[in-house]
């Protein structure tokens, strides 16, 4: 079976896992002539890896993404750079961790509006870099792609941001308001801004023709990202299905102080049972939907001249916490907001049904996107081409990620690094009253990070040596860091004339 043949079936959900097996195992048509593959990275907004069927989840039905993970390759432990909206696309746009850039918070944007980015290496390598669907770019800036679908990266960027008094722990009366968009629906911001974004990229795969440049093609998702409004069907299958989270008598009180500071800013801390629950099978019926989304997707890359010679790549730009460690939304370390779904599949060159277990992040993929296409990139880029890995699972990879967050609804700016076994979080000073504290998780011995070791005495050398590892991967203290992230807070953008256009929420 060709892939075209296979990727026709997808959208339809009629074809068995094993059957994608033996699709990953076809010649490698692309390799053999020589042809600079297409490129379509689908990227969604906020989906938690654990609800994904190929992530183990027997309770989620994704048989979309089910079905490109049998013809690809499952990265088991791939984190964001950023767990927010904007740093994280930011970062994957620029191929920098967001301290090297000053992508702090959702009101940032990169540096300048010819800033080295992704899209623009690709376009110097022969691609057409499109871009469908959100990015959360700055309205006056697209970094080198060539959008379609619509106008749907209109946002004001102010470059300001706030820290929160680090004492200043008072509950905010009444649950958050974005609760009440717990409900079914057939309409909403995200469901209506997705259906674009469907449209636009099967209009533009169905119309590609076979002599065209090469293309690399970014679709931006919304789904699953709140407000969590799906179709009634969708949230049906998950009534009483899906599990409240678990959280043992006195971890909400051992929480760092910034994520009490998360759970009251965004005023979480009084959720009710039955709005937790309603949530978590809301986001299940929204990923679903999502699945079926990206299946039309596939679908109409299976109708299309492209089909044989495109690899395909599935991320997120976070995840979501979903009431678990009491959190909802992102911006926390915990491996619900920070580890990202990662699929690869390009069968004319990778055998599918594969697992790759190393940390990874998405400065990663951006290298191995460069590397797939033959783009030159430039030297003080963040990241490493996972091509050899792919090529081979025997191959020494480094197994390290780092994700950073300076956003809102913070005392202080933390950072984490992932090796091995072991994540460690770091969060920086709120002040001189209220000095640095770290996390420390064994993922293997206590997957839930439940039980903090940073405070154990047989941990101190792997500490001191994880802090290291993160110092030397960012290139800077995070205490440093923090200082030049208030000061660019406080300096923020000088745009003259555009007064009054609509700025990015704190999402």
């Amino acid at each position: 079976m060709k892939r075209r043949d296979f990727l026709k079936t997808v959208g339809f959900g009629s074809m068995s896992l094993a059957l994608g097996t033996s699709v990953g195992s076809m010649p490698a048509k692309a390799v053999a002539t020589g042809r600079q593959p297409n490129i379509l990275v689908i990227m969604s907004d906020e989906h938690n890896a654990g609800v994904l069927g190929c992530y183990g989840n027997r309770i989620i039905r994704t048989p979309n993404l089910d079905k490109l993970a049998a013809t690809g390759t499952v990265f088991q432990n791939c984190y964001t750079n950023s767990p927010l909206c904007v740093p994280s696309r930011l970062a994957f746009t620029a191929g920098k961790y967001i301290s090297r850039t000053g992508a702090w918070n959702n009101s940032c944007r990169l540096p300048s509006a010819d800033y080295p980015s992704l899209p623009r290496i690709m376009n110097a390598a022969g691609y057409e870099s499109v871009l469908c669907g959100k990015m959360h770019y700055d309205s006056t800036r697209r970094y080198g792609f060539r959008e379609i679908g619509g106008n749907m990266n209109n946002n004001f960027m102010n470059g300001r941001g706030n820290r929160r008094k680090p004492d200043d722990l008072t509950p905010t009366p009444g649950p958050s308001e974005r609760f009440n968009d717990f409900h079914a629906g057939d309409e909403s911001s995200i469901l209506n801004h997705d259906r674009r974004v469907t449209a636009g990229t099967v209009d533009f795969l169905e119309h590609r023709q076979a002599g065209d440049k090469p293309f690399f093609l970014l679709t931006g998702y919304l789904a699953p990202h709140f407000p969590l409004t799906v179709p009634q069907e969708y949230w049906d299958h998950y009534k009483g299905k899906v599990p409240m989270p678990v959280i043992p008598a006195g971890h909400l009180e051992s929480l760092p102080r910034n994520y009490k500071h998360l759970r009251i800013g965004f005023n979480v801390e009084d959720a009710s049972d039955d709005v937790v629950r309603k949530g978590r099978e809301l986001y299940y019926g929204l990923t679903q939907w999502l699945d079926n989304e990206v299946g039309k997707v596939l679908a109409s890359l299976g109708r299309s001249a492209a089909a044989d010679n495109t690899v395909v790549i599935y991320t997120a730009d976070h995840g979501e916490n979903m009431g678990e460690h009491g959190l909802w939304w992102k911006n926390a370390m915990f491996e619900q907001a920070a580890h990202v779904p990662l699929i690869v599949s390009w069968p004319a060159r990778w055998k599918g049904a594969q697992r790759r277990v190393g940390a990874c992040s998405l400065v990663d993929v951006v290298q191995t996107i460069a590397r797939i296409g033959g783009a030159e990139v430039p030297k003080d880029w963040n990241g490493d081409s996972m091509v050899p890995w792919l090529d081979n699972p025997q191959t020494r990879w480094k197994d390290k990620a780092v994700s950073e967050y300076y956003a809102h609804n913070i005392a202080s700016g933390y950072a984490m690094i992932r090796t091995g076994r072991f994540k460690y979080v770091y969060h920086t000073p709120a002040d001189a009253s209220h000095p640095a504290e770290r996390e420390l998780y064994d993922l293997e011995a206590d997957p839930g990070e439940f039980r903090n070791l940073a405070s154990d005495p047989s941990q101190k050398d792997r500490l001191g040596k994880m802090h290291a590892a993160l110092v030397a991967e960012i290139g800077e203290d995070p205490d440093k860091t923090e200082l030049r992230c208030r000061a660019d807070y406080k300096r923020g953008y000088q745009r003259p004339g555009e007064k009054g256009k609509n700025r990015v929420s704190e999402e």
